[in-house]
């Protein structure tokens, strides 16, 4: 072997390009060419590696993380814990009755389980929490829920894994904790000095408590907000709207920023005793009237004619959507800004089941009908909503004045769940459940007894008839999780393979019962669930 002297500590490079080329090809400073050229150049390699490690610098050892929050909530049973594990472990489903095979779909009972254990009040187990997070992190709609049950302790494990930063952004103050009411000095500090999150969310906060207090800091700074800024921070008032918000809201619709004026419009029509409301039920009054001349009375309309500066500062958007004449936009916007109490004495007395049956001149029904839909979700009106609607049993399935499936879900959430649920049943038993996947999403959960029937009925039918199963699929999956557990008893009749007819789907009683099978599973399994989380 060849003696060779130590390398010095800038022929490190060298030493690898030799290695990776061959020393027949190159040799390093400090190796002779030759035979016992690569065991030197190995001997050169160990020392050199040696003279490096021992070089390092010691770097200053990193702070360790504080403990995590305790979490006061009481512990979780054993049975809800085992159960939750086995929820998390499970593959996502593909999304409800279209997938074959009796299993139930576990991740899509994972948010009633959220749920209810969240209404229970307990603490996440922490050894499930990494789980737990990483399921939030794929489904943004499990977010809240898991987010709220995981506790204070998913903001600390946030901090720690990149891939859970999400917990940081749906926190508030993206984690930071907010200041206490009473400490006005450090409330005043975050709201003129935080970041846009942390802003935000002590404006909700506050205004959850105390809707005056967070009107009022808002005041404190709205003429050096940014647009953008003002916008979210105005939508915030959405919560707690009362009459006291008006001259606030009055100011901002002379606001620079188009969206913002239009918000504050949205708003002040929503208050019936607003004075923009009172403005646009004046606009809107001239735009109506019955029409006594004809054997029928009928409702005749006058859409305006131009949208002058006095509609747009009150919210109208003057320039319409593509396809929309300007006209109807501007009729539009006006009925559907404009207290709806005005329009029994406008309209001849009447009240609003005999206005929405008047006929409509000049083919105006539709925009009229719906913009009197709007102002009654906006205004929370459910007579109006209930004379829109109309009988579920009525003929048209389209009822006397929405105009659409999602214009009657947004009419029925404005009314109490018991009544929305009986609507919705009596909807299914007229017309099947070809429409009504919409209406069923807005109903509570579990459906009520006579709307858990109704859709079991009609579903019946439709295995007997041999329809087309799959077109039943969405429906059949909504089921699964939102019908009372206590109906699998009644479902036991229909697990079994029905006898097909000639016009019959080739394997739909298969898929029937295979899906009638998966629906008593998972009910049976929910209420397992129930049983396990304990009582309320």
């Amino acid at each position: 072997m060849n003696t060779t002297s130590a390398p010095a500590p800038d022929v490190w490079e060298e030493l690898v390009t030799s290695a990776l080329l061959g020393t027949a090809r190159r040799t390093p400073p400090g190796v002779a060419p030759g035979v016992d050229a690569p065991a030197a150049l190995l001997d050169a390699a160990a020392v050199e590696t040696v003279r490096r490690r021992a070089g390092l610098r010691p770097t200053r050892a990193a702070e360790r993380p504080q403990p995590a929050p305790e979490d006061p909530r009481p512990p979780l049973p054993a049975a809800a814990g085992r159960r939750l594990s086995m929820l998390l472990a499970d593959r996502p489903g593909t999304g409800g009755g279209g997938r074959r095979g009796t299993a139930p779909d576990l991740m899509e009972l994972l948010p009633q389980w959220l749920s209810t254990a969240n209404a229970r009040g307990y603490a996440a187990p922490p050894h499930l929490l990494p789980a737990l997070l990483d399921a939030a992190r794929g489904r943004t709609d499990l977010r809240p829920a898991a987010l709220t049950f995981a506790g204070p302790r998913a903001t600390w494990l946030a901090r720690l894994n990149p891939d859970w930063r999400f917990a940081l952004r749906a926190a508030p103050g993206g984690g930071t904790a907010l200041p206490p009411p009473e400490d006005t000095a450090g409330v005043r500090r975050l709201w003129e000095e935080g970041l846009f999150a942390e802003r935000v969310a002590l404006l909700s906060a506050i205004r959850a408590r105390d809707a005056a207090g967070a009107r009022e800091l808002l005041a404190t700074t709205w003429a050096t907000e940014r647009a953008e800024d003002r916008l979210m921070f105005l939508d915030s008032l959405r919560t707690g709207l009362s009459a006291d918000d008006e001259p606030f809201l009055e100011q901002a619709l002379a606001d620079r920023s188009r969206n913002v004026r239009a918000t504050a419009a949205e708003l002040l029509s929503a208050l019936p005793g607003s004075a923009l409301a009172s403005r646009m039920a004046v606009r809107a009054g001239a735009c109506l009237a019955v029409d006594r001349t004809e054997a029928t009375p009928t409702i005749v309309v006058e859409a305006p004619h131009e949208c002058d500066p006095g509609m747009e500062r009150d919210g109208v958007v003057a320039k319409a959507p593509s396809g929309r004449g300007e006209r109807s936009w501007w009729f539009g916007q006006l009925v559907e800004a404009a207290p709806l109490g005005v329009w029994p004495d406008r309209l001849g007395g009447r009240t609003p089941e005999e206005i929405v049956t008047l006929p409509v001149a000049d083919d105006w029904r539709n925009d009229l009908h719906a913009a009197w839909c709007r102002a009654a979700v906006r205004q929370r009106d459910a007579r109006w909503a209930r004379a829109l609607l109309g009988v579920p049993a009525a003929p048209e399935a389209g009822g006397p004045g929405a105009v659409s499936l999602a214009e009657r879900a947004k009419l029925l959430g404005t009314l109490g769940a018991e009544e929305r649920a009986e609507w919705v049943a009596g909807f299914i038993a007229t017309h099947g459940l070809s429409e009504a996947f919409q209406l069923l999403g807005v109903c509570a959960v579990p459906w009520a007894a006579p709307l858990g029937r109704a859709v079991v009925d009609a579903l019946n039918i439709a295995r007997d008839a041999g329809s087309y199963p799959w077109s039943f699929s969405g429906v059949m999956g909504l089921a699964e999780r939102c019908l009372d557990p206590g109906e699998a008893g009644r479902l036991e009749g229909l697990m079994a393979v029905p006898d097909e007819g000639e016009d019959a789907s080739p394997g739909a009683g298969g898929y029937w019962a295979e899906a009638f099978q998966r629906l008593v599973t998972t009910l049976r399994l929910r209420g397992a669930m129930t049983e396990e989380l304990g009582a309320a």
